[in-house]
């Protein structure tokens, strides 16, 4: 299986077609299956790569470091993109995906060429309906039995399935160490800005293009409110609503995680034919724009 250790960190990636180089994130802490179909659209005429997060999928547990983990996550990105020679690239995904591909652009510009985002995340309430998920249950669970009880939670146990040097390295850890990382990220993730950890300021900084979608009210972990604070925020941003009304995206599918891969039935693969369609109309019209490379 394809590895990139980048500072010490493990990372699980695949690689697909060749072209401009797209990176997709998933949202959740989901792992790279969920957005295998739309890499499966996009590799013929893109360079396509997936990966794993810290703390996601294949890619090693790392609970620390200075920054929150969103910024880890897009820093960790960055340090991919070069290693690879893939830089720079249009950095795509929805949900948590959307939040790191932005914080992607704001923090190491150099590396985004544009940034195609769907079901943006963010706000109170977004924060607080999913902070449990993200990091409540994990503190409760150190707390309450020490990292032995933090590998027995479902996350956790699938992390150390998915990579077995992983149980190791959460046994390994302080509890207290952990709950404090744990707590110290949970806080940065609950901030009530339009993104997340995002501020105002660093929004308005995006210099890159940028193509969002509205989540679907009254979707609190999507609202719409959120993609419209980025987008009176980001100069040169476009908006564009859902493609499906609150009815259909029950059926559709919020997150990445529900296409069950390629041999997936028909409502699952509108989600990704829709984006892998508007995504390609966005790279070539942001190539259009890229000046001409003029011979000696």
């Amino acid at each position: 299986m394809p590895y990139a250790n980048v500072n010490g960190t493990n990372f699980y990636y695949e690689e697909y077609g060749s072209g401009p180089t797209v990176i997709l994130t998933p949202g959740g802490r989901n792992d790279t299956h969920g957005l295998r179909p739309i890499a499966a659209l996009l590799s013929a005429q893109c360079r396509v790569i997936l990966h794993d997060r810290r703390n996601c999928g294949k890619s090693d547990v790392v609970i620390g470091g200075d920054l929150s983990e969103q910024h880890h996550w897009a820093e960790e990105m960055a340090g991919l993109l070069l290693q690879l020679g893939a830089a720079p690239a249009y950095a795509v995904g929805g949900s948590a995906g959307s939040r790191t591909s932005l914080t992607l652009a704001v923090r190491r510009p150099e590396v985004v060429k544009g940034v195609f985002i769907w079901e943006v995340s963010g706000g109170p309430r977004s924060a607080e309906t999913t902070s449990p998920n993200y990091y409540g249950q994990f503190i409760d669970a150190a707390a309450q039995g020490g990292m032995a009880a933090v590998a027995e939670t479902e996350y956790f146990a699938q992390r150390i399935k998915d990579n077995p040097a992983n149980e190791e390295k959460l046994l390994s850890m302080d509890a207290a160490e952990f709950i404090a990382v744990m707590s110290r990220w949970r806080a940065d993730y609950s901030v009530p800005n339009p993104v997340s950890d995002l501020t105002e300021a660093q929004l308005a900084g995006i210099s890159c293009p940028v193509l969002m979608f509205e989540g679907n009210t009254p979707d609190e972990v999507h609202h719409k409110s959120s993609a419209e604070a980025a987008h009176r925020l980001i100069p040169n941003s476009e908006l564009r609503p859902s493609a499906w009304t609150h009815e259909e995206w029950d059926i559709v599918g919020q997150h990445d995680h529900t296409f069950p891969g390629i041999a997936a039935t028909n409502r699952y693969h509108m989600k990704a034919t829709f984006y892998a369609a508007q995504l390609l109309e966005f790279i070539a019209k942001v190539e259009a724009l890229e000046p001409a490379v003029v011979g000696d």
